[in-house]
């Protein structure tokens, strides 16, 4: 059932990687071209292309103004919670970019030294992010919904020297002031940053003097506007790097609560994006990307900033929701006034806007004759809303499988290589460069058909993790102990006859709420600091609009009475100010007891499979199976 073509690219990626991206690499201008492709000297550390230089900021922004592009739309800012537009040309982001990174090395950042980036979907996260590169800085960023200790954690892993962000972030309802929540954040944090560049934006109630103020009585970091800071600057020339030198961090959650800084590098990871955006996504230069996401997630990272530029296609940075700004027909909006060749977003949204315009009466409104294929990425695309969107838009609707540690798709339908037929359910088959393989629990292969653990074997392709910030231990134990030789994704499946990838769910305990990764041991820690709760469990419950959400079932300590709604409501508002309402968490129950195996350790699997209505399976390691019974109707309540 896959394509030829397919199959002898994804063989030649398997069998002679050297080859296959050493040609690869071409996709990309050097500073010094690469002469080997893979440094495979000190496994489990492979390094790409590890004689090369460039600068990444160079191939995303200059080399289109050199060749001729210059006037070609970069980035297209769509605002539908402030109803603004703004065309931003590959010449005025070369601009904007150069400038701000002189304002960047006014504040000491050079090679190696890391900024911060806490910005909601504006254009001048993308400035910052590429300012940053520009200068052979690692940047951190952060998605603007995490709450203050969120961001404290984060300060202190990845040690930035400077912190960019904005007055605010806008929601249909509300605005989200960002400046108290930076202070709290290097307050919390034992690492202090030096500076704090803040592009202000109208509306909102702290500005940066009075910041700027209250640093000063503490002696703190200087608070500086980004105006001030742009008008004081002169242009900054790229610097060169190594390719693999560090370009990012990004944080995904950890099961320990702490969070783990996934390290992503220049040289791999541009040729991984030029070529994913040709072959995977089928865009070419000029063509009009637009990825519904937020550059805070990888994403975002990947397709609306580095890979779209890096191609010299056109990248739609959209703030907004996909219903609410102001209807359930803002996306197809969106494609129809900028000509989108492609909308790439989470099945969460499509969820939604079914949810507000069941027959879609909302997308006749609008031509949406220059989409190609609808992307979904995430979480898994469910067949109802996989059928919903493919009836209603007419065109391929495409899962892609791949996660914060490998940067780019594991599995998808290469729709510029070899479209294949969809199957429901599955992201179709793995990317050239992915050897992605199904085994069991003591790493025997499973033969078609059957689930097991999804691994990859080592090496990964480019522009995935290299390790994590500071913690190369932690990125061994995380990933590649369980299954020596493979590196772990943490997901169960299968891989069905035709070589087509299913990917059933996760086999730790991160849960994935609107495509967003969050770690429920971390909520635990949040809720059991709350002063009636002995002991807690969070689990994630099947959703139909957000794929999982988290449910918390808590024990109250003895002799403590308490009105459940009140602890319901303490609960929610403690983990909504130390993780963020990005967590989603509305829901706690209380129960007498917890079902755990005889060494203590609580059966969340299971409780999470009865709550879904799945078939389970009562583990022999139980210490009391009368409390699964007593559970039982607390798990099923639907609330």
């Amino acid at each position: 059932m896959t394509g030829e073509n397919y199959r002898e690219v994804y063989e030649r990626s398997i069998n002679d990687p050297e080859g296959f991206w050493l040609e690869a690499a071409s996709g990309i201008d050097w500073v010094s071209p690469p002469n080997k492709a893979l440094d495979d000297s000190n496994p489990p550390f492979y390094k790409w292309f590890p004689d090369a230089e460039l600068n990444t900021c160079y191939n995303a922004v200059d080399r289109h103004v050199e060749n001729g592009r210059g006037d070609q739309a970069a980035i297209i800012y769509d605002s539908a919670v402030l109803g603004k537009q703004e065309t931003i040309t590959y010449q005025e982001l070369l601009e904007r970019v150069s400038v701000f990174a002189g304002a960047l090395r006014d504040q000491g950042v050079g090679k190696g030294d890391r900024v911060m980036i806490y910005m909601p979907m504006v254009p001048e996260a993308l400035i910052a992010m590429l300012a940053t590169a520009r200068l052979g800085a690692v940047h951190i960023g952060v998605f603007g919904g995490f709450a203050a200790r969120e961001l404290a954690s984060r300060i202190d892993d990845g040690t930035p020297k400077v912190v960019v962000t904005t007055s605010g972030g806008i929601e249909p309802s509300r605005r989200i002031e960002y400046i108290p929540i930076i202070e709290e954040g290097m307050s919390i944090a034992e690492h202090k940053p030096t500076s704090v560049i803040v592009y202000e934006r109208d509306g909102f109630h702290t500005t940066v003097a009075e910041a700027r103020e209250r640093a000063a009585e503490s002696r703190g970091a200087a608070w500086i506007s980004w105006d001030d800071a742009v008008a004081a600057a002169q242009p900054a020339d790229p610097v060169t790097v190594k390719a693999t030198d560090p370009l990012y961090i990004l944080y995904t959650s950890g099961t320990t609560g702490k969070p783990k800084g996934v390290v992503r590098d220049n040289g791999g990871y541009a040729v991984a994006g030029v070529w994913s955006m040709k072959n995977v996504y089928n865009i070419n230069p000029g063509d009009v990307s637009w990825t519904a996401s937020d550059v805070g997630w990888v994403v975002g990272h990947t397709y609306i900033v580095y890979a779209p530029l890096l191609a010299g296609a056109t990248t739609i940075v959209y703030e907004g929701k996909p219903v609410g700004t102001p209807d359930a027909g803002a996306f197809w909006r969106v494609v129809s006034e900028h000509k989108a060749k492609i909308l790439f977003t989470a099945p969460t949204a499509l969820r939604a806007i079914r949810k507000m315009d069941p027959d879609g009466e909302l997308s006749k409104k609008y031509d949406l004759s220059s989409m190609e294929t609808l992307f979904a990425a995430g979480e898994r695309l469910d067949p109802e809303t996989y059928t919903w969107a493919s009836e209603l838009l007419n065109v391929p609707v495409i899962d892609n499988w791949w996660q914060t540690e490998t940067g780019w798709p594991i599995c998808a339908n290469l729709r510029g290589l070899d479209p294949m037929p969809v199957k429901a359910g599955s992201p179709t088959v793995p990317v050239p460069g992915y050897n992605v393989q199904v085994l069991d629990p003591i790493g025997e292969p499973m033969p078609a058909g059957q689930e097991g653990n999804l691994v990859i074997k080592l090496p990964m392709p480019p522009g995935t993790l290299q390790t994590l910030w500071g913690n190369d231990e932690r990125f061994r134990s995380a990933y590649l102990d369980a299954f020596p030789g493979f590196y772990a994704t943490g997901d169960s499946g299968m891989v069905d006859e035709d070589g087509y990838v299913f990917v059933m769910g996760r086999t730790d305990d991160v849960i994935n709420v609107s495509g967003h990764r969050l770690s429920t041991g971390q909520m635990e820690q949040v809720v059991a600091e709350h002063p009636a709760v002995a002991e807690c469990a969070v689990i994630g419950v099947a959703d139909p609009l957000k794929g999982q959400r988290p449910s918390g079932y808590v024990i109250l300590k003895h002799g403590v009475e308490i009105d459940e709604q009140q602890l319901r409501d303490e609960v929610v508002a403690l983990v909504r100010k130390e993780i963020g309402p990005v967590a989603d968490f509305k829901h706690v129950a209380v129960v007498e007891a917890l079902p755990k195996t005889r060494s203590g350790k609580i059966l969340r699997k299971t409780m999470r499979q009865m709550a879904d209505g799945e078939d389970y399976v009562v583990p022999s390691t139980i210490e009391d199976d009368s409390i699964l019974e007593a559970l039982h109707e607390v798990l099923t309540r639907k609330s």
